[in-house]
């Protein structure tokens, strides 16, 4: 990867503070985590992640400063939203290179993702002005009674990898409209995408004299998603990631009477019936099963399809795979980019050896090897009744 323009233009360093309130980053006390690119190996930059110290310090400065954004009338509000939202669009092809280069997806993913930040911006601008409640009779003469919403408070955003920049919008912005501040923990194997993002919204944010610590970065490992999910001060966490994750972050959090959010993994089928046109078919199922190289919760893991059109949609999908493009992802031409890490291609290739194993078979090879690592593009079990569920 010779251009890496991108970079600069989103104010990246080789080495960044990953912990940050305002328009400054602290200075970087905690572990240093290095991203490497999974297009080519390359080390990208640095990025410092919290000590508990810091972790206080952010948290005390989202308490101080909620208890001013909250008094700033709604509409005030979605003002800062809505010029977030311009800011991003601005931003949208240098941020979806650096989501496409440090997570791994096709760049067509990678500006649709920070496509999906611009709509969650525009969508939280108009609900800013419709935060309504309901008014009623009462009972007693002369009086009415009304109903008001209030902001929770300090929310915790713990995102994952293979959304590394989306996932965090869709919760900042609703929060932000409603009086909320917001604190985010982002993936250790993403932590750039997350400096960028707070770059951004830093300039908006000091532009409009948004109080600091509205907007709150924390880097770190899993240690840091421990500090906020036990953390009464934190009312509501909004957790993305594997449903083990999930399981331990609702535990927690509801042991102490927290409220979560849970984004977790996913089983999806997709059912093709006997009067599916399978030129529409096709590309749902291709494109859901390996877009993002099927790192997603809406993965699509399953077909279940009609004994009429099987042989039909089988043979389809077998030329489908064929034709895909596994190479660079900035490269618009490549269709599937890498697995996030080493540790994702050991587990693809078990998973490949225990459907051998197990008494499936590979219906098509991709017929391609990359520093030895054989990618396969379509297998199959063939333990069903005599047809072959794909």
């Amino acid at each position: 990867m010779s251009n890496l323009d991108f970079l600069k233009k989103l104010k990246l360093e080789v080495e960044n503070g990953g912990v940050s309130y305002s328009s400054k980053f602290l200075a970087g006390n905690g572990e240093k985590m290095d991203s490497f690119s999974p297009v080519d190996g390359k080390l990208i930059g640095s990025v410092y992640g919290a000590t508990q110290g810091q972790y206080e310090e952010v948290v005390k400065k989202a308490e101080s400063a909620f208890l001013e954004w909250r008094k700033w009338p709604a509409p005030k509000r979605g003002e800062v939203v809505r010029q977030l939202g311009e800011a991003f669009r601005r931003e949208k092809h240098s941020l979806g290179q650096l989501v496409s280069y440090e997570m791994g997806k096709s760049l067509q993913e990678g500006l649709g993702e920070v496509q999906e930040i611009i709509d969650i911006c525009d969508f939280a601008v108009g609900l800013s002005r419709q935060l309504h409640g309901l008014t009623m009779h009462s009972e007693r003469p002369n009086h009415r009674m009304y109903e008001q919403y209030h902001p929770l408070g300090i929310v915790g955003v713990i995102s994952a990898f293979n959304f590394p920049v989306a996932v965090w919008s869709w919760n900042a912005m609703l929060a932000w409209i409603c009086g909320d501040v917001c604190i985010w923990k982002p993936s250790e194997k993403t932590p750039l995408c997350s400096v960028a993002c707070q770059h951004i919204v830093n300039e908006v944010f000091v532009a409009n004299g948004v109080p600091e610590g509205v907007s709150g970065l924390i880097n770190g490992n899993y240690k840091v998603g421990e500090w906020m999910t036990k953390d009464e001060r934190i009312p509501l966490v909004s957790a993305t990631g594997s449903t083990r994750m999930g399981k331990i972050v609702a535990a927690t959090v509801g042991q102490r009477l927290g409220r979560t959010l849970l984004e977790l993994g996913g089983n999806n089928s997709i059912i093709v019936t006997e009067s599916a046109d399978i030129k529409m078919c096709l590309p749902a199922i291709v494109f859901g099963a390996v877009g993002t190289a099927g790192q997603r919760c809406t993965s699509t893991r399953r077909l279940i399809i009609h004994e009429s059109i099987y042989d039909e949609l089988k043979q389809v999908l077998v030329s489908a795979y064929i034709q895909l493009k596994i190479g660079d992802p900035l490269d618009e031409a490549n269709h599937v980019g890498p697995l996030i890490d080493k540790d994702a291609v050991e587990l693809y290739e078990m998973a490949l050896k225990k459907v051998i194993q197990e008494g499936g078979k590979l219906l098509t090879e991709a017929g391609l090897k990359r520093k030895g690592i054989r990618q396969w593009m379509l297998c199959s079990s063939s333990n069903c009744g005599g047809k072959e569920p794909l």
